[in-house]
């Protein structure tokens, strides 16, 4: 049977789907963006004119033949969620196949810090005076992404609240649809101690006086995603991490991959079962399940060296018993 669909008939749906989700406490933001992206689709090339569900989905997934599997892979699983929940109300309602777009894992390869670079970063994060961010503030920040693995937009949308330096914790509120909490080292409290310090004196100095936002800039004012993002990409710049231009190269993200990947590592030199200790890290990094993490197992030649020397000692172990 084929499923007839309209663009306004689409909409609705999707408005339906959204507020599903979100009663059950899912922001889907991005699902969101992608659904109406379908929307107009539909729109622009049938007008309010009735269309087969099958071919708009299919068209709309093959759109573009440059674009990354993983893209391709994460838009075309939302609109078919969308497609599943219409099959609520209709069984018989069209739900498209896997094959439509068959490829999810990315083949994207992070680019992971070494210690000496990592330094090297907080070093230049602490130097760093220009514009509206200094670089007290931007120490700490740049020293809460890789000793804590955060994400870039959860660390910038961290709020005093969520800072408890007394038991040595920071709260992460809602990502990804869900709070964690996260104990920190003592030098880690200390450095905040440090920039808490600073903090009081440029909010004085601005005559804000209060802030509910941890990391402020110069003017008292929260510092955005955007702003954090652009001078972290820059000091890539600077220390030749990163091409002066384009795309490639390191990005402010990877500190949260150095994070994973020195922590694996980290436990894998002192002997620790690091297949056992993957489902606290995966805890750790907010990731939905254990799946998330592994991939940091083979993101590294030493992780993966020794793997390769653990396993050649246990071999010739068992080939040496009477």
């Amino acid at each position: 049977m084929i499923t007839k669909v309209t663009a306004a008939g689409l909409a609705q749906d999707a408005a339906d789907f959204l507020a599903f989700k979100r009663a059950m406490g899912m922001s889907y933001r991005r699902a969101e963006f992608d659904l109406n992206s379908f929307v107009c689709f539909v729109r622009q090339r049938y007008g309010e004119h009735r269309a087969s569900l099958e071919e708009a989905v299919t068209l709309w997934a093959t759109r573009a033949g440059a674009r990354k599997a993983i893209t391709v892979g994460n838009e075309f699983g939302v609109v078919r969620q969308l497609c599943l929940f219409r099959r609520r109300s209709n069984p018989r309602a069209f739900v498209p196949e896997h094959a439509v777009a068959p490829v999810r894992e990315s083949v994207f390869v992070p680019y992971i810090f070494s210690h000496e670079e990592v330094l090297t970063l907080i070093g230049a994060a602490s130097r760093h005076e220009g514009g509206n961010l200094c670089g007290t503030m931007l120490r700490a920040f740049t020293l809460v992404l890789y000793c804590t693995g955060m994400r870039l937009g959860e660390a910038t949308r961290l709020r005093m609240e969520d800072v408890d330096l007394r038991r040595g914790i920071l709260t992460v509120q809602r990502s990804k649809g869900r709070t964690r909490i996260l104990p920190i080292r003592d030098d880690l409290v200390a450095e905040l101690r440090h920039y808490l310090q600073h903090r009081e004196k440029v909010l004085a100095s601005t005559g804000v006086g209060a802030s509910p936002a941890l990391f402020v800039r110069r003017n008292g004012a929260a510092l955005t995603l955007h702003a954090a993002s652009d001078v972290l990409r820059r000091l890539l710049r600077d220390l030749g991490l990163k091409p002066a231009s384009g795309r490639c190269g390191a990005r402010p993200y990877e500190f949260r991959h150095a994070f994973a990947v020195h922590r694996l590592t980290a436990w894998a030199v002192d002997g620790v079962d690091v297949h056992a200790r993957l489902p606290q890290l995966s805890a750790y990094l907010g990731h939905l399940n254990v799946l998330g993490t592994e991939v940091y197992l083979k993101a590294t030649p030493q992780l993966l060296e020794l793997a390769s020397q653990r396993f050649e000692q246990h071999s010739l172990g068992r080939r040496l018993k009477p």
